[in-house]
């Protein structure tokens, strides 16, 4: 019987260190190819000093969090003139990054067709859930999840934080993670038990993870900086970012009736940072939300839940799906609206390896 017990516990040691090298292969594979997507996805703004821009308005670019060509072009003009670059500097500016962006004027159907290639899909550790998605949750685009307390959307990002550093489909190599706390809801713990599922090293995914707890509406902003800055120093190994959840602090930041087009603007600009951060650096954006309650007065045993944040979360976002409580580890998840996937509904579980199937 100790036998038995040491064969099975190197059994076990030998799979866990199998899988830890192909974690680490993979984010060697994906340094070593980087160079190559780098010529396309990161033009560095400081291509911009070679084309004669001053070294000091480089800096002020960058202090903005503006690292890369495409940022530049991505950013509006009153914008950067905020930042003590005049008129004639900017169009300069504009000139420059055109010239080496050349991907800024029109192009192809078919050149937008090679550009989509790019584009991974991160398994959310259901199939059933995966085929819903499409495939899974796809890179330059946001995902959100809404739903009541405890439907599983927690639950999903947590498994994400695993999955998305496993190789996949399409020449998927894996990658590391960004999570943005604004709840308090992350746990390590939890993703060692996810880990132990993929048989995957526990201290290794945890490594891979970045995380940031954000305390204010105003603070969620200001880590978009360094998200930028760290997408940009280290190019092609961070894989997804996550929020979780997008409005909670800023439902309690801005409460009052007078403060909800403040609120609406200062989400808009979130929300389009996070657009532009995700075509910009081709990673995958996934968010949390909640839900309200809008109960029927002449029906008040039933309730239409809807995701807060108006329209100005329904037209960013570009897949919304809708979780739901069942019996037991049962959950169901629904697209709401998406641009290109159908509407349809699938059930899935919880696990205590995170998200799986609810049926083989």
């Amino acid at each position: 019987m100790i036998v038995d017990k040491m064969q099975v516990q190197a059994e076990k040691e030998i799979v866990l260190n199998i899988a830890e090298e192909a974690v680490i292969e993979s984010e060697d594979r994906a340094k070593s190819e980087v160079s190559e997507e780098e010529d396309v996805h990161f033009h560095d703004v400081k291509l911009l000093l070679q084309e004669g821009v001053h070294e000091d308005d480089v800096k002020r670019l960058k202090n903005a969090g503006i690292n890369t060509v495409k940022g530049v072009l991505m950013t509006i003009r009153k914008n950067i003139l905020a930042l003590g670059i005049d008129e004639t500097k900017l169009s300069h500016i504009y000139e420059v990054c055109a010239k080496i962006d050349m991907n800024n004027i029109f192009i192809t159907a078919a050149e937008v067709a090679e550009l989509r290639n790019k584009i991974f899909k991160l398994s959310t550790g259901s199939k059933r859930l995966d085929q819903l998605l499409g495939g899974g949750i796809e890179a330059m685009s946001i995902t959100e999840v809404f739903g009541e307390f405890g439907s599983g959307k927690s639950q999903l990002a947590h498994t994400l934080c695993v999955t998305t550093q496993m190789p996949g489909p399409n020449s998927y190599l894996g990658g590391k993670v960004i999570f943005v706390d604004t709840e308090h809801t992350f746990r390590p713990d939890r993703i060692r038990m996810i880990a132990d599922r993929f048989n995957l090293n526990q201290a290794t995914v945890l490594d891979n993870i970045l995380y940031a707890r954000a305390y204010n509406s105003e603070h969620q902003w200001e880590l978009l900086n360094h998200i930028g800055e760290k997408l940009h120093e280290d190019p092609g190994l961070y894989k997804l970012l996550i929020i979780d959840s997008i409005m909670a602090l800023f439902r309690v930041d801005f409460s009052g009736l007078g403060e909800i087009t403040d609120r609406q603007k200062k989400l808009g600009q979130m929300m389009s940072r996070l657009q532009k951060m995700s075509e910009e650096f081709n990673i995958a954006v996934f968010i949390t939300n909640q839900i309200s309650s809008d109960i029927r007065i002449n029906d008040m045993d039933r309730a239409t839940y809807k995701p807060i944040g108006g329209n100005i979360l329904a037209h960013a976002s570009t897949n919304r799906i809708f979780f739901q409580k069942g019996q037991g580890p049962l959950r169901k998840a629904m697209v709401f609206s998406s641009t290109d996937l159908e509407e349809s509904e699938e059930e899935f579980i919880i696990t205590a390896g995170g998200v799986d199937d609810a049926y083989s």
